[in-house]
């Protein structure tokens, strides 16, 4: 989402990489997306997507993957632990400059546009969690943390089995936003999800003008007649989603409340995202990314540098996207994951390595927030694991509350074997 800076670590560029099935499935919702225009007014779309949602009442669940190993230790700062500050001689945040979230931990001062949600409860955050079976490796660990089903033979990602629990997904219900290219927690057949840049972009490709459209339109609605649902599922799919991105095309969109968006490939996603939103369209799963978090060097200092560019524009865009939704929020919950956190100890270089234990945040309407959750281990050597954050909290633990109290759903069936043990961050929904 913004531009990559070089980090020195060669798996962490390639894992930047959009896969094969990604790409396909991108060309194929491109492919497709300009069919509906012709054959479905916009009156009738809306019609269409009202009904396909008829059956979920649950929240819109926002996933923010941070791509490249966020290190959790400079975003919530365990300021309270003398050990930090032995570990990190030149990149600690000092006291005097964290946002004080309590006795023990202090958020980064480049997220100050986050401090008023937390202390006004809509805001939590997880410390010391992590997957059950950390490896250090890019692919390896963000491949088991979109599977989300470590021990089992499951193949698909969580977020489809997510919204292949729903009743009815339409077109909407599981979309990759700011990206053509989806996340592998999205693989799966029980649902098809879009992949779109954004909502103004989402256009048939090769059609630039009506009459193309037209045309491109009837070859793809002969192509699909007759095959099997797995073959022509995307592209009604696709055909179905742009007829209401030209409606909110032609209607334009403008944040709500005042909200100003930072400038940013993340910001657009979040804005895009709580316009689908507020349009009613049927959302229930979307999956945001957030790359460049690989700082094995020049991770900077608390005033400045490459981890502080990054978060400005994290905290600014999240403040904004909470304001532009407003009222809505209630029926929204986002919460950030990453593949791992990074060691305790800095390295030479001014940055920190591939580690285990990180951080999330949950944000929404529904979280009982101005808390930090989670048991700290502490970062003494021999409170770490082989120099590591221990991981006290299984990330799906987040996830299970998540999907039981706000999205309505059985938790196991969409993440089976994961703890049955909850931490309270959320607000049963009504």
């Amino acid at each position: 989402m913004t531009a990559t800076t070089t980090c020195g670590c060669p798996e962490g560029v390639a894992a930047m990489a959009p896969s094969r099935r990604a790409l396909l499935a991108g060309a194929s919702a491109l492919g497709a997306a300009g069919a509906t225009l012709a054959l479905a007014g916009p009156a009738e779309a809306m019609t269409r997507l009202t009904f396909a949602d008829a059956g979920y009442t649950g929240d819109t669940l926002v996933v923010l993957s941070f791509r490249g190993g966020i290190d959790g230790l400079s975003v919530v700062a365990p300021v309270g632990d003398p050990s930090y500050y032995t570990a990190r001689p030149s990149i600690a945040i000092p006291q005097s400059r964290g946002l004080k979230l309590d006795a023990r931990f202090a958020l980064h001062p480049a997220l100050a546009p986050l401090l008023p949600l937390y202390t006004s409860g809509k805001l939590a955050v997880v410390h010391a969690v992590g997957q059950p079976n950390p490896t250090r490796s890019h692919f390896t660990d963000m491949d088991e943390m979109e599977r989300a089903a470590p021990g089992s033979s499951l193949r698909t990602g969580w977020l489809d089995r997510m919204v292949g629990a729903t009743a009815t997904p339409g077109p909407f219900a599981g979309t990759t936003m700011g990206s053509t290219t989806a996340p592998r927690s999205f693989l799966g057949d029980l649902t098809a999800d879009l992949a779109m840049r954004s909502v103004d972009s989402f256009t048939l490709s090769g059609a630039w003008d009506a009459a193309e459209t037209t045309r491109w339109t009837t070859a793809l609605r002969a192509l699909h007649e007759g095959p099997a649902d797995q073959v022509t599922t995307p592209a009604r799919t696709a055909l179905d989603a742009l007829s209401t991105a030209a409606t909110l095309q032609t209607a334009g969109y403008t944040p709500a409340n005042g909200a100003v968006y930072p400038n940013g490939g993340l910001a657009d996603a979040l804005k895009d995202t709580a316009r689908l939103v507020k349009a009613g369209v049927g959302l229930r799963a979307v999956s945001i990314d957030s790359g460049n978090w690989d700082m094995h060097t020049d991770l900077g200092s608390s005033t400045g540098g490459w981890m502080f560019s990054q978060l400005s524009e994290v905290g600014k865009a999240l403040a904004a996207f909470m304001t532009d939704l407003g009222a809505a929020a209630d029926r929204v919950t986002l919460v950030t994951m990453s593949e791992f956190g990074r060691r305790v100890t800095e390295n030479g270089s001014g940055g920190v390595d591939h580690g285990y234990g990180n951080f999330s945040f949950v944000l929404g309407g529904g979280v009982n927030g101005g808390s930090v959750y989670g048991t700290w281990p502490g970062l003494a050597p021999d409170q770490t694991q082989a120099g590591d954050l221990k991981a006290t909290t299984d990330y799906r633990s987040v996830l299970a509350e998540v999907l039981e109290k706000r999205c309505r759903l059985t938790a196991s069936t969409v993440l089976p074997g994961a703890p049955t043990t909850r931490l309270g961050l959320l607000k049963q929904k009504a």
